[in-house]
């Protein structure tokens, strides 16, 4: 069972994003697909689905495949079980066996049983007969509700990511293609998957950002170039390909800078030579004496400095040519403080929060000037909202809180939904900056959100692009109090390592909520609170 692709090529108008791909994902393969945000990792995901057409070349499979994309796309008018037949495939397999009998029926003969035959074994090969019975197993092993018929809109964020993760379990795919599948996912969600990624049958090609998750589960790594579109595939593990990686580039830097520094010296050993020859030739000619033997010499002379040179250049046309190496597009972050706030800088004081049948507190905790803290817990132990209700956003059934002297929140929210999804994204960015239309568009561009991103509605950006107008808000901000729900979440690697380094050089309070292991691990953390128990309490 495998889904292979031969020679293809995708674009979006004159942007292209995938050229000459050649790739074979079979039943024992583990394939990570890396690379920057608009690299084409998640337009790949959907052609070996079939959800996507190349425009040339082709893909074809044996066996089943499905496609878990990152968002959670769960529908408001959807019961659970309704949601999990459409990420299982299941839902459309059963719509088109009840088809194919429907069809049986009316029209009786060889090529209508032979139809209802291959729609029901695929019904039966994604696991449509039992989704039921293991859909309730699943979701009770993972904290959910059984109730397969309540609606999916009514779950919480922390809810959604654990019936996104009870999806991937139920999934009988053949070749199982999962982007971002981490996202949200805290950390007993994170073992699960892996472990069930360990134990499962059939190929894998994965998208995600999580370096920890890659490391655990990656047989190879699959590289997308973002400036030619093309894919380059590397054995032996994501470690492996982080080293080899690295070595490629630094040989490309020096072969290049060998072909570099020849060719400078050639060009100026010709360079040289033209100008002793014309300074040989204007000599000859200036000669004023008589003896017509020296000034022919000197001619001659003047002659074969000019051959040295033209033969120096023939030799930088002979060097066989080195492509420089791309400089890669960086996210330049860095935080900056307009000034120091108070040492207290937020506090709460025995609150307690209800929101609908869920109870967080007594909650005591107070964060001071210059505090590193990392928030963690399962999904739906109360996180996101203690951090909101540490901000002001919802309201406290008893208990106190407060923000301390001179002090200024700069915020990503897990959802990130900070800019109206109608409006452009230069006019949202200005409406929230305050910037002229000028320095907006400049600073955006830093961000990798440039001329043909801006005029766009918000709610046309990719998840990773959302992410990236956020952090060009938090930077402009100048914010004294980082509050970050899941900041890693669609960026890319390197923006990853970007923010790392931007964190750990912002010298104001910082309070993360992230499941994200190495990220956590590279903050310099001088706290950790734990979210559990329908309380948060300090981590010994």
């Amino acid at each position: 069972m495998s889904v292979r692709a031969r020679d293809v090529t995708f674009s979006y108008g004159s942007h292209v994003v995938l050229t000459g791909l050649d790739l074979l994902v079979d039943g024992s393969d583990r394939l990570a697909v890396v690379g920057p945000n608009g690299s084409g990792k998640s337009t790949l995901l959907r052609l070996l689905a079939g959800e996507e057409q190349p425009e040339q070349g082709a893909v074809t499979s044996t066996g089943t495949v499905g496609l878990l994309p990152q968002e959670r796309d769960v529908r408001p008018d959807e019961t659970v079980l309704a949601y999990l037949q459409r990420r299982t495939g299941t839902g459309a397999a059963e719509a088109r066996m009840l088809a194919a009998a429907d069809l049986l029926a009316e029209q009786p003969g060889a090529a209508s049983e032979d139809g209802y035959a291959e729609a029901l074994e695929r019904y039966l090969a994604l696991g449509g007969a039992d989704l039921t019975v293991r859909a309730a197993a699943v979701l009770a092993e993972l904290g959910l509700p059984e109730d397969v018929e309540r609606q999916s809109g009514s779950l919480s964020g922390g809810e959604r990511a654990r019936l996104a993760l009870a999806g991937i379990l139920l999934a009988r795919f053949d070749t199982l293609l999962l982007d971002e599948p981490t996202n949200d996912l805290d950390l007993d969600g994170l073992e699960r998957l892996e472990a069930h990624i360990a134990g499962r049958r059939g190929g894998l090609a994965v998208v995600s950002h999580d370096r920890a998750f890659l490391e655990h589960i990656a047989s190879d790594v699959l590289d997308v170039d973002v400036h030619t579109g093309r894919a380059t595939r590397y054995g032996g593990g994501y470690r492996a390909y982080t080293e080899e990686r690295a070595r490629d580039r630094r040989h490309a830097h020096e072969e290049y800078q060998a072909y570099a520094d020849e060719r400078d010296r050639l060009v100026a050993r010709a360079r040289t030579a033209q100008e002793w020859a014309a300074s040989g030739a204007r000599t000859a000619r200036k000669a004023t004496d008589g003896d017509k033997m020296l000034r022919h010499g000197r001619i001659q002379s003047a002659q074969r400095t000019g051959a040295k040179a033209a033969a120096a250049l023939r030799d930088v046309q002979r060097l066989e040519q080195v492509e420089e190496p791309r400089k890669e597009w960086e996210l330049h972050l860095r935080f900056g403080t307009r000034q120091r706030s108070g040492d207290r800088v937020a506090a709460l004081e025995r609150a307690v929060v209800r929101r609908g049948g869920f109870r967080l507190g007594p909650v005591d905790v107070s964060l001071g000037w210059g505090d590193r803290v990392a928030l963690t817990g399962p999904n739906g132990a109360g996180k996101s909202t203690f951090v909101q209700a540490l901000l002001g956003r919802v309201p406290l059934a008893s208990g106190s809180r407060g923000l301390g002297a001179s002090v200024v929140v700069g915020e990503i929210g897990q959802t990130r939904a900070t800019f109206d999804p109608a409006a452009t994204v230069v006019d949202a960015f200005r409406g929230r900056s305050g910037q002229a239309p000028a320095d907006a568009r400049t600073l955006l561009a830093k961000f990798g959100l440039g001329s043909d991103h801006v005029l766009r509605p918000v709610g046309s950006l990719s998840p990773g692009e959302r992410t990236r107008l956020d952090l060009a808000l938090l930077m402009e901000a100048q914010a004294n109090f980082l509050v970050l729900d899941e900041p890693t979440n669609h960026l890319d690697l390197p923006a990853i390592e970007q923010l790392e380094y931007a964190l750990g050089h912002f010298d104001g309070t910082l309070l993360v909520v992230s499941h994200d292991r190495r990220f956590i691990d590279r903050l310099g953390l001088t706290r950790r609170l734990v979210a559990a128990d329908g309380t948060v309490r300090e981590q010994d």
